[in-house]
């Protein structure tokens, strides 16, 4: 599958948005999607996941309550809508597929459980 990312922009500390991630070439309902994100000069972080079907959300603790995803495999879509942006959530946001379920969670995802990425979108939240 190869996925797109959309939606990133500048907004103000906050706001909301709204990240699409968009798959093709596949049966996208056959993948559990994930977000990360990665900050200037940081690593790339988990922010949150949706297992195929849908059926298991998943989020990083320190986004929890502030971030929602949902998918409409009818669409080849993943969404993370994210609410009272801070300026420390300016970051690109990748999407990330993995056929099939995930294993036991334990808090967070590292990048080596996911087998294709899509581009990135940047979000940069202003003061």
């Amino acid at each position: 599958v190869q996925l797109q990312a959309f939606g990133g922009g500048v907004v103000q500390a906050g706001d909301s948005l709204r990240l699409s991630c968009v798959g093709s070439g596949d049966t996208f309902s056959y993948y559990s999607i994930g977000w990360f994100r990665q900050a200037p000069g940081k690593e790339r972080e988990f922010v949150a996941a949706i297992s195929s079907g849908g059926s298991s959300l998943y989020y990083q603790r320190s986004v929890k309550g502030r971030i929602s995803i949902s998918r409409d495999d009818a669409k080849n879509t993943v969404a993370v809508e994210m609410n009272n942006l801070k300026v420390e959530d300016t970051a690109v946001y990748y999407c990330a597929a993995r056929k099939g379920v995930f294993g036991e969670y334990s808090g967070s995802f590292s990048t080596n459980e996911f087998e294709t990425w899509g581009q990135g979108t940047l979000v940069t939240v202003s003061s």
